[in-house]
């Protein structure tokens, strides 16, 4: 047990990004033990010796960091995050490329921080050209980087109020609490990471497990099915065989994944360690309440518009299509707004029965909404969302009663005086950066609808995308070199989000 402590105690005391390195070491023997099942052997060699080396170079900047005291400040911990999404991609990128020698260093690295920030753009479109321990891999690094939000959230990005957190908070973005009732702002970082992965590592890797399990149970092959549970829970959208529509678990199973898919509507699905938490309980959480709205009203939107069109074309007859339809497009509605990504295998059932195209604009839009904050969903998210609901709500109250008070209740009260003021600076934040990287993109050579779709699909961490955003899919393999450089940048700003890369760069909450 002193052993045990004392090891626990020599970890904490390591930088974050020197312990995320360490832990991306070890996590390399998955795919070399399953390389080595499946008698790919040089795949399971190039996994086992990049983690043999990242293993030695880990103890050896161990024992060198052994004894020293952290200089980090308050933003240290966000500028670990900020560079693992950097940085540890090249890691990971180097087995990969050793596997699969024909392609470039480059596509690799994109591949990697692709499912890091768990975006799921597809460099290589047809799955067939990977090996089944490099689809694994694929969708093991994007598990990992969604277990990394879960933990980063409620250790990095709530003391900080960034992330989303601003809304809610009474400090300004960037900064930690002064008041006593912050008195969990003086715990080590360190210390309140290790504690949130003790807390969410096994409600995390639980539901993953017990959804491989489900998605077995309907037939599923094991490794389509263990790397569409990781994708579910990481809202990576990645998949060994091109979607979940290319698979046979039907209705049963796609309804089993998206009650997973709940799971990034909002934080109270799984814990209540942030300020995102209501007395009320999950019913009362109006990001919840909000996101199963618009996954009832969207499909309905949709499905009234196929409806008409399938009226007109003499197709009424057919109800049992009419079903199809409409559960295709709740299951993809779902995954869009969690920016999974996923596309139910009845989606084209609905324009196939009304003869009606179904415009990728829905889709971009769903998944710029995004999800919960503190989940592994991108987008703006449906706390910021609510809050610019109700204080357009509260004005046009005061249109018709000046001088009436708020009563906003305990859902308004989770809400900062100035959160709809901060809200609406996000979103105006995310326009620019929305224009300066499609500008970026036609710069390099892409039509304005295809860095459109691009630039949407990397801010929103959704990069199926790219496949059913625009007309006809996007081939990210003929990019240059620069746009995907571009677009390496933009799913780590989509990822930690503008508000995070601005409280990095100012030089006066240093020094706070």
């Amino acid at each position: 047990m002193r052993r045990k402590s004392y090891i626990r105690a020599e970890l904490v005391q390591l930088p974050l990004f020197l312990l995320l390195f360490g832990i991306s070491s070890l996590s390399m023997l998955v795919p070399a033990l399953h390389g080595l099942i499946v008698r790919d052997h040089e795949a399971a060699r190039a996994f086992f010796y990049a983690g043999l080396l990242g293993g030695i170079f880990f103890l050896m900047l161990a024992v060198v960091h052994h004894g020293r005291r952290s200089q980090q400040g308050a933003l240290g911990p966000l500028l670990s995050l900020f560079s693992a999404f950097i940085i540890l991609p090249v890691f990971f990128a180097i087995p990969f490329v050793e596997t699969l020698p024909t392609t470039r260093f480059l596509n690799a690295y994109f591949e990697m921080v692709s499912a890091l920030t768990t975006t799921g753009a597809a460099m290589f479109q047809d799955p067939e050209r990977l090996s089944g321990t490099l689809h694994l891999w694929r969708a093991q690094v994007g598990w990992m980087g969604g277990l990394l939000m879960w933990v980063a959230a409620s250790a990095i990005l709530a003391p900080l109020h960034l992330g989303g957190f601003e809304v809610t908070a009474q400090a300004e973005p960037g900064r930690r609490d002064t008041g006593v009732a912050s008195r969990s702002a003086a715990v080590d970082p360190r210390q309140k990471l290790l504690r949130s992965f003790n807390a969410l590592f096994p409600i995390y890797g639980g539901l993953t497990l017990l959804l491989w399990l489900l998605l077995l149970g309907g037939g599923e092959v094991p490794l389509v099915a263990l790397c569409h549970a990781m994708s579910i829970l990481a809202t990576s959208g990645i998949s060994p065989i091109g979607g979940v529509q290319e698979s046979s678990i039907g209705i049963t199973g796609e309804a089993v994944m998206v009650l997973f898919m709940l799971f990034a509507l909002s934080r109270l699905t799984f814990s209540k360690d942030t300020v995102t938490a209501t007395q009320g309980g999950l019913m009362t959480d109006p990001e919840f309440r909000i996101g199963v709205f618009i996954v009832i009203a969207v499909p309905l939107l949709i499905f009234g518009r196929h409806f008409l069109g399938a009226y007109d074309v003499a197709a009424m007859e057919r109800l049992s299509d009419a079903g199809y339809a409409l559960w295709g497009s709740v299951f993809t509605v779902m995954s869009f707004l969690t920016t999974t990504g996923f596309v139910s295998e009845h989606w084209v059932d609905a324009q196939d029965w009304s003869g009606l195209g179904t415009p990728g604009l829905t889709l971009m839009g769903l998944a710029l909404v995004g999800g919960g904050v503190a989940t592994t969903a991108g987008g703006v998210k449906l706390l910021r969302v609510f809050a610019l609901y109700q204080n357009g709500t509260r004005e046009m109250e005061r249109l018709v009663h000046p001088s009436s008070v708020s009563g906003a209740g305990a859902v308004g009260r989770r809400l900062q005086s100035n959160g709809a003021f901060i809200a609406w600076i996000f979103f105006m934040l995310f326009a620019i950066s929305l224009a300066g990287i499609t500008l970026a993109l036609t710069l390099t050579g892409s039509s304005f609808d295809q860095a459109m779709v691009l630039s949407v699909a990397s801010l929103s961490t959704t990069g199926p995308l790219t496949e059913f955003g625009a007309d006809a899919p996007i081939r990210l393999i003929e990019l240059t070199p620069m746009a995907k450089l571009i677009l390496c940048g933009a799913m780590v700003l989509g990822r930690l989000e503008t508000l995070a890369i601005i409280a990095l760069v100012t030089p006066d909450l240093w020094r706070s």
